[in-house]
């Protein structure tokens, strides 16, 4: 021990302590890259966020492109028609649970407390394991309840596509045990996105975007959870 309390250590033991203490994923720590990356995205935040400021929102939709294009893609009439007047869309194209991580804690949310969440989130991190995209899903819930407390979680499993089938069925296993049916509550949409040929029942041609129909599975699928949450 040195004076004043310090201790030394020598080399091998501070890189011996480095590899016993447990390092956070990755996939857990907020990262600006993909929002800061492309200054339209900032602009398209101020203007969406503009229109939706003193109007209800009572659930919240957090996630990548799959969740974004509710608004403006293949889920636009089922949106206008279920979700426009009580959700506000919180999807980005591109997004990492890191990079949705970041927008949560960095994007003014002020004056809205939706009573619930919609995450559907880790599609992006294909190239990350399963444990590390779990643990990202994980991240963004735990963050969403901090953001708005009381909140209740629909927490939707990541769809299959053709880039990383197999990671993403995995990751559903751990994602799962993440609900407990209350705070936060398991949607296994996967299963309705059955095989068709070599893509699946509701995806684009591209093997990872949703047609109409799928968005109109997600919502046949969400609506009676919503139902029992928002009571």
């Amino acid at each position: 021990m040195l004076a004043g309390g310090f201790v030394f250590l020598s080399p091998a033991r501070a890189q011996a302590d480095a590899v016993a203490t447990p390092q956070p994923e990755a996939t857990t720590i907020p990262n600006d890259q993909n929002y800061r990356r492309n200054l339209a995205y900032q602009t398209y935040y101020d203007d969406y966020l503009a229109l939706k400021r003193g109007k209800p929102v009572d659930v919240i939709f957090i996630g990548d492109s799959i969740t974004e294009q509710w608004r403006w893609g293949a889920g636009r009439a089922v949106w206008k028609a279920r979700f426009e007047d009580r959700a506000l869309d919180f999807g980005q194209g591109g997004d990492t649970t890191q990079q949705a991580l970041w927008r949560l804690l960095n994007i003014d949310l002020t004056g809205w407390s939706p009573k619930v969440a919609v995450i559907l989130i880790g599609t992006n991190n294909r190239h990350d394991q399963p444990a590390a995209i779990a643990a990202g899903v994980n991240a963004v819930v735990v963050t969403t309840q901090k953001r708005f407390p009381g909140i209740k979680v629909v927490l939707v499993s990541i769809l299959p596509n053709a880039r990383a089938k197999e990671i993403m069925a995995q990751a559903n296993e751990l994602i799962r045990p993440l609900a407990d049916g209350k705070a936060v509550v398991y949607l296994d949409l996967a299963a309705q996105f059955t095989p068709v040929a070599d893509s699946w029942k509701g995806l684009q041609s591209d093997k990872l975007h949703l047609t109409e129909e799928g968005y109109r599975m997600w919502a046949a699928e969400l609506e009676p959870l919503l139902a029992g949450l928002l009571k």
